[in-house]
Parts: C-alpha cells; structure tokens; sequence
C-alpha cells in the first residue's frame, strides 16, 4: 500500500458515507419531482444561460436506479479506502476536481459536435478517478469481478478504461457518455503527476512486485 500525503494535518470523516447518501436522496427526490433531473443535469443549453452549477450537481443526479446503485457500489468498494489513505480533505478535493473537469471535458465535445439538448448525469467521471487511485495505492489488491474472477485492481481498472476507449470509437451515439469517464480517468492520472508528483503507471507496476 502506498501512502500518500499524510500529515498533522491529515483526518478521516468518512465523507464517502455522506456523499453516497445524498446521491440516493437526490435520487429520491428526482423520483418525487422529474423537472429536478433536469434542473441538476450538464446540459450546453444550460449551461450557455448560466447554469453554471451543472458542472458540480450532474455527478449527483442519476437516470435509473440501476445506474444509481452501480456507482454508489463502485463509490463504497473504491471510495472508502481512498478516502481513508488520503484523508478527506485530499479526497473531496481529488473527487470534485476530476468529476468537474470530466463535465468540462464532456462539454467542450458537445459545443464542438453541436450536441446542444443533451443531458449529462452520473457520478462515473469522478468514480473513473477514484478506481484509479485505489489501483495506484493498493495495487497489489485483488478485486473480485462480478464476485468470481479476481483480478488485480490495476488489471482491473486499466481494463475497464481500455473497454471505454473501444466503445467510445465503437458507439459514436453514446460515445460522449464513455469520453466523460475517460476523462475523469485522465484528470486523475494528472493530478497523481501534479499533486503527489507519483506516475500511476509506475506505481502500478513497480510497487506490484513487492
């Protein structure tokens, strides 16, 4: 396990209990009041009027409950032990940095594609960051994909990301959707080089030998 960014400074409020809470009472008031879905979504148009607060709340809005319950699950596996290496300070501030830019990256491509009524919502730019930071401090965990075949964690999440990129060229329709996870993922191997000056890649690997 790598340790990263302990300090006097360094606390653990377990944040993540709390933030995959409000993701299900959004959810649940979504359900109670539809005009919130687009209220809180990434959508251009919006966002072009001044919406500016899409870029924060459409990681807190979800389409589906299955769509809800997947990421809050991916949230709690990977989310918890991040949080807890690198304190809740880092960790909010690595979550909302890479899921906002994830927004921003997915907002350029829509403007540029002239995708101006699409909605944007979901957590999974910023939970794209956060499985690539569990890979970086635990690579040596093994995860247990779809409860049977385990795997490495950075096998794992590097694989995941090579699907995106391929259905990214192979689904142009939804493409956008798989860019934003990407981007997520590459705002947070940015922020590993910047921040922590650590390369994902070499942690990954050379730490995984250990």
């Amino acid at each position: 396990m790598l340790i990263l960014m302990r300090t006097s400074s360094y606390s653990y409020k377990n944040t993540v209990l709390i933030l995959i809470g409000i993701n299900i009472l959004v959810f649940f008031v979504q359900q109670l009041m539809p005009p919130v879905t687009v209220l809180l979504s990434l959508n251009p148009r919006a966002i072009l009027n001044g919406w500016l607060w899409g870029f924060v709340s459409y990681m807190f809005v979800h389409g589906t409950i299955g769509h809800l319950l997947c990421n809050m699950l991916a949230l709690f596996i990977f989310g918890i032990a991040v949080e807890q290496n690198l304190g809740t300070k880092e960790f909010l501030i690595y979550y909302f940095i890479t899921g906002i830019f994830a927004g921003l990256f997915s907002f350029g491509i829509y403007l540029l594609t002239g995708a101006y009524n699409v909605f944007l919502l979901g957590a999974s730019g910023a939970l794209f960051a956060v499985q690539l930071a569990y890979a970086v401090l635990f690579p040596d965990s093994i995860i247990y994909f779809w409860g049977i075949v385990p795997l490495r964690a950075p096998v794992m999440v590097l694989g995941f990301t090579a699907i995106e990129l391929i259905l990214t060229v192979m689904n142009r329709q939804s493409g956008v959707a798989h860019l934003t996870h990407l981007a997520g993922f590459a705002t947070g191997w940015l922020y590993f080089l910047i921040r922590f000056r650590r390369n994902p890649w070499k942690s990954m690997h050379l730490l995984s030998r250990h």
